[in-house]
């Protein structure tokens, strides 16, 4: 424990750690202080982002970079679970749809992106075990496929449309859990030798012991979610004093602070050239939304939501899942980086962030489902 303390006394972006109890205290005292929640929530993240991306690189130093990164992405995952739990129970499968694909794409292209950008800024080249990342762009590909299904079978002018999209999404869901399990033990057991990580990185100066850091997660993971929550319930109206559209909110906003410590454990990674490390965190994390967070909230609406949820998303929203995948694809093809690629990876996500930003907030047309309507007639 000693460690952490004197992590956190040496670190004064830690120090923001004060803002996670008056984040909490805040909010039982003025809940209807939206813009200001919205800010103290933001600055709370930070630095438990800051604790997550140590603990995360102290696991990865015991077991390896690629079951560091899977353990990363799990904990990080927990944060979109949470809140899209909550959704599902309400019955908002639009937000829950929203946050799903956002954190996707966010994750495929921001954080793969950024972490390029970084360590290649650092390092003049760059190399990673391009095995691993060719799997999870493949699981990726995988969950596109489950995403257009749904979406052709629903464009059916049929009065039994509805009741084949339901089986159809019950069944893919199962499929796609199937798959992401397949996956697990192809990359942890039958062939773990392949996605071994690429010598070059740097020796972690002072790991911490292996029960500190699976501790330091276990509780940041908390405390990360239920930050979130008070984010969530306060970024719509703050969005509102900041210009932002709920659109550009739920698939930009949200994803990026909900995936804040993953991030930061992606970044440092990068600049301490263990890019197996970030391109795990990224893509593993990208995967495991598409192929388990997804289809388990579908299967668990038929228990905890008011009626069953399916997996048919905007078509303009399938249209940037699909072009994040085909992007990861493209860039990690070759196993070596540098900040170009970052920058590449970075403009095609901040494509999709203007046109959500400028797309008009003109009352019931600004939902999500209603937004990716219109990106869908759009002939790209």
């Amino acid at each position: 424990m000693s460690l952490l303390w004197k992590e956190i006394r040496d670190s004064p972006m830690l120090w923001l750690l004060l803002a996670v109890p008056v984040v909490f205290v805040a909010a039982s005292v003025a809940p209807e202080a939206h813009t200001v929640l919205f800010i103290l929530s933001v600055l709370a993240v930070i630095p438990l982002a800051g604790l997550l991306s140590h603990a995360t690189e102290s696991v990865a130093a015991k077991t390896g970079d690629a079951a560091g990164g899977l353990l990363n992405a799990t904990l990080g995952n927990l944060t979109e679970l949470v809140i899209a739990l909550t959704a599902l129970r309400a019955g908002q499968y639009t937000l829950v749809k929203s946050s799903v694909a956002g954190a996707i794409v966010t994750n495929t292209l921001f954080m793969l992106g950024a972490s390029f950008l970084l360590g290649g800024l650092k390092h003049h080249t760059q190399e990673f075990n391009r095995a691993n990342a060719r799997l999870q762009a493949g699981l990726l590909f995988l969950a596109t496929v489950g995403l257009l299904v749904p979406s052709a079978v629903a464009s059916r002018d049929s009065g039994s449309a509805t009741d084949v999209l339901h089986k159809l999404s019950l069944g893919l869901a199962i499929l796609l859990i199937v798959g992401y399990a397949l996956g697990l033990l192809f990359t942890l057991k039958t062939h773990r030798e392949f996605f071994a990580s690429a010598e070059h990185a740097e020796t972690e100066e002072s790991p911490w012991p292996l029960g500190l850091a699976l501790s330091t997660l276990a509780g940041v993971t908390i405390l990360v979610a239920l930050v979130s929550e008070v984010f969530v319930e306060s970024v719509q109206q703050a969005a509102e004093v900041f210009g932002m559209t709920p659109a550009f909110v739920g698939f930009i906003v949200v994803a990026l602070v909900g995936g804040a410590a993953e991030m930061a454990s992606a970044f440092s990674g990068a600049r301490k050239n263990r890019l197996d490390l970030s391109v795990g965190i990224a893509l593993g994390s990208a995967s495991q939304i598409a192929l388990f967070v997804a289809p388990v909230l579908v299967v668990l609406s038929y228990v905890i939501g008011p009626t069953p949820m399916d997996l048919q998303f905007p078509p303009g929203v399938v249209v940037m899942v699909f072009l994040a995948t085909m992007t990861a694809m493209f860039v990690t093809n070759s196993g070596r980086s540098a900040w170009i690629v970052g920058i590449l990876v970075l403009m095609v996500y901040m494509i999709f962030a203007m046109t959500l930003y400028v797309l008009p907030d003109r009352g019931h047309e600004a939902d999500p489902e209603r937004v990716g309507a219109r990106l869908g007639s759009v002939p790209w």
